[in-house]
């Protein structure tokens, strides 16, 4: 098993960064900085900083429901994706924990 750091960050649907989703600009900076994966999931009712609630029953609630992005990367890559978050002003609720990691059907867990 090696040890990595697991990154969440959480981000309105809608949310724009330079004309873009958020999302999906964070996914593209990671990828950017050699990030090797990440994902993004919608939520289906949520409520943040602010405390509304947003639920996935009306359509026109459609877009406003919280996205999470997870990366499992090494302190270096953290670090990186972190400073050009604050480079960029992009504000956004993180958590940052240390994980361990390995490849499952593998003698030593390691790929």
């Amino acid at each position: 098993m090696q040890e990595a750091i697991y990154l969440r960050f959480f981000v309105a649907e809608n949310r724009r960064h330079h004309g873009r989703l958020a999302y999906e600009w964070l996914l593209d900076e990671a990828r950017r900085l050699g990030i090797r994966g990440g994902s993004a999931f919608r939520a289906i009712a949520g409520y943040g900083r602010h405390g509304v609630l947003h639920e996935a029953r009306f359509i026109e609630l459609q877009g406003d429901l919280p996205v999470k992005l997870e990366f499992v990367v090494s302190a270096a890559e953290a670090d990186a994706l972190l400073a050009s978050l604050a480079e960029q002003r992009l504000d956004l609720f993180y958590v940052r924990f240390v994980v361990g990691t390995g490849v499952s059907g593998t003698a030593d867990g390691q790929a």
